[in-house]
């Protein structure tokens, strides 16, 4: 930890399913496997401050949901070796990961359970081998806003069934569950929606929201629910004093439930690749065209009310979900990464007892 840091927590983590979310299928970039991703994010330093863990994808190529208890000890070894720890999982909980649709048939809600199981029990064998003492499991509706329209109230309503049978599932492990704010679910992919879906699963100390800056951008401008955008049609981006007043109404909105926070940039545009459709565009954290003010932006989330931090989570991760390959393998880009993440832990952190990676 540099000297010059005025805080160490929350923890600063890179999420490794950049390597895989978008690439891998016809057409589409090859995967990144889990060592090159660990390498790259072990190689970042910026005036001694490194990154200290990793957040996963709970899928091949990187790691099975399948995975063997010799599996989780090789992967404990492969962070330990690189001083990390392991923070939040993300649950593989769709159609072609082995899950089914949270509002679908019994059957797709019995495979989205299974998957929900499966990644919680990998959670907490991770926490038993001393490699993970904080994160959450990270869900979605595994549903897209198409078919939710065509019976808003109904598929809500088996939404949030299936979530509160997951939530039984996950108090069993000692772990919690944070539904991913994103406007490719549906029941997810309006603001107003993702607190009516939260309150109706009513399951607080289980179930919170997952805020992802670039994702949650895209909420205030009403993609996939116009009626519920808040920024005005064709309004100019120089107008920082509309965009705070549109981003902190949101994130006072949610904050309350939000449990998982990923820093990232936006350009207010929405993009996909491979199998992955219709997501907000992260973006370098010095993007030209970016749209937020990260550190500051950051603290909407971070900070309550009363300017306090929330402490609601131990950890902070970046995402770069849909970067191309080439800009991945550029240690540049961790380091710029990492220096923003540094910027954001000195604006909004506290200090808590650090937190150790296990010892091989």
């Amino acid at each position: 930890m540099a000297s010059t840091s005025p805080h160490n927590r929350p923890a600063l983590h890179n999420a490794m399913w950049p390597g895989l979310v978008g690439k891998g299928s016809p057409g589409a970039e090859p995967f990144i496997d889990l060592d090159t991703m660990l390498d790259l994010t072990a190689k970042a330093s910026v005036d001694g401050t490194k990154f200290d863990g990793v957040d996963l994808f709970l899928f091949d190529p990187h790691t099975s949901i399948d995975s063997t208890d010799d599996d989780l000890k090789r992967l404990r070894d492969k962070m330990a070796s690189r001083g990390f720890v392991v923070g939040s999982l993300v649950a593989p909980v769709w159609p072609p990961t082995g899950g089914g649709s949270a509002m679908g048939s019994e059957q797709d809600r019995r495979n989205f359970l299974t998957q929900v199981r499966k990644a919680c029990a990998i959670a907490k064998k991770l926490r038993d081998l001393g490699i993970r003492q904080y994160g959450i499991v990270r869900i979605d509706s595994a549903s897209s806003p198409a078919d939710w329209a065509e019976d808003p109230d109904g598929n809500t309503k088996r939404i949030a069934e299936t979530f509160r049978q997951a939530c039984d599932i996950t108090e069993g492990y000692g772990e919690r569950l944070a539904a991913e704010g994103e406007i490719c679910w549906g029941g997810m992919h309006s603001w107003k929606r993702m607190i009516q879906l939260l309150e109706s699963v009513n399951r607080p100390k289980t179930l919170g929201f997952q805020a992802d800056m670039a994702h949650t951008l895209l909420y205030t401008m009403g993609y996939n629910a116009p009626e519920d955008r808040i920024l005005p049609e064709n309004f100019d981006w120089q107008r920082r004093d509309v965009t705070d007043n549109a981003y902190r109404t949101l994130a006072t909105a949610l904050r309350p439930w939000t449990i998982d926070f990923h820093v990232a940039q936006n350009d207010a545009t929405v993009k996909g690749s491979g199998s992955h459709d219709k997501t907000g565009r992260h973006c370098l954290p010095n993007d030209p065209n970016g749209k937020l003010d990260v550190v500051r932006h950051a603290g909407f989330w971070m900070r309550d009310d009363s300017g306090k931090p929330t402490r609601a989570f131990q950890h902070i991760c970046w995402d770069g979900c849909m970067f191309p390959n080439a800009t991945m393998m550029q240690p540049g880009t961790w380091n710029e990464v990492l220096r923003l993440m540094i910027g954001v832990r000195n604006a909004h952190g506290w200090n808590e007892p650090a937190v150790a990676a296990a010892e091989v």
